[in-house]
């Protein structure tokens, strides 16, 4: 039961540090899909307002309205080597990876 409660607490405490925004620009380093429903992006960032302990790395599950679209975007700067800045949503995932909502990207 201790263990339990000092979980909790450290899931609340993490929720109030967590603010959502948008990140700077930067280059994306990895984009990897999974099979656990999700993708993940390194991005080439200083640093993000989500409170996650990973400032670099972001993710976004499939399912979600939009996934399908910001995949696609990533892919195309990949391609194009084109910066891009994502709107972290406040909430981290169990790698303390910043869950991602938008996109955009610069023209360099």
């Amino acid at each position: 039961m201790r263990y339990l409660l000092i979980a909790v607490y450290l899931l609340f405490a993490n929720a109030v540090q967590a603010t959502s925004g948008w990140t700077d620009y930067g280059h994306v380093i990895e984009l990897v899909p999974t099979i656990h429903h999700r993708f993940k992006v390194n991005l080439e960032v200083k640093g993000n307002k989500s409170g996650c302990k990973e400032k670099q790395w972001f993710y976004q599950d499939y399912d979600i309205s939009g996934a399908r679209e910001m995949y696609l975007a990533l892919l195309e700067a990949v391609s194009s080597n084109r910066s891009v800045r994502v709107y972290v949503t406040g909430r981290c995932n169990i790698n303390e990876y910043a869950e991602i909502s938008e996109l955009g990207i610069r023209s360099d």
